[in-house]
């Protein structure tokens, strides 16, 4: 897993961070001191999804474990641009109304017959 991680300046901390690749039980742990550090050193943390092209039980648990850090701390934690493998893990679970965040979509084409 790549975690990227960006601190914006400002008068109310706001922090986005973005996670590529797999978010599975071989990486998780990986990315869990630098997600936890960018949420303590913020008043808001933005992780986007959209690079998510795997994610299993440990990485929804380690996305659980931020939201009840964030909520406990008083603190705001937004999942934005969810990736086709992050929805799928977080419907299989029904945690969408857990996050609260807005998940979009994608419509699905429609195969043409000639």
């Amino acid at each position: 897993m790549g975690v990227s991680i960006e601190i914006g300046k400002g008068r109310r901390k706001h922090g986005k961070a973005a996670i590529g690749g797999n978010l599975t039980i071989y990486e998780a742990a990986e990315g869990k001191k630098a997600l936890l550090d960018a949420l303590d050193s913020v008043a808001e943390l933005e992780i986007n999804l959209s690079a998510v092209a795997e994610m299993d039980t440990a990485g929804v648990q380690l996305l659980v474990l931020l939201k009840q850090v964030a909520a406990a701390s008083g603190k705001k934690l937004h999942l934005v641009a969810h990736s086709p493998a992050s929805l799928d893990v977080l419907d299989c679970y029904k945690l969408a109304a857990f996050f609260g965040d807005p998940v979009v979509i994608p419509s699905r084409r429609k195969s043409r017959r000639n």
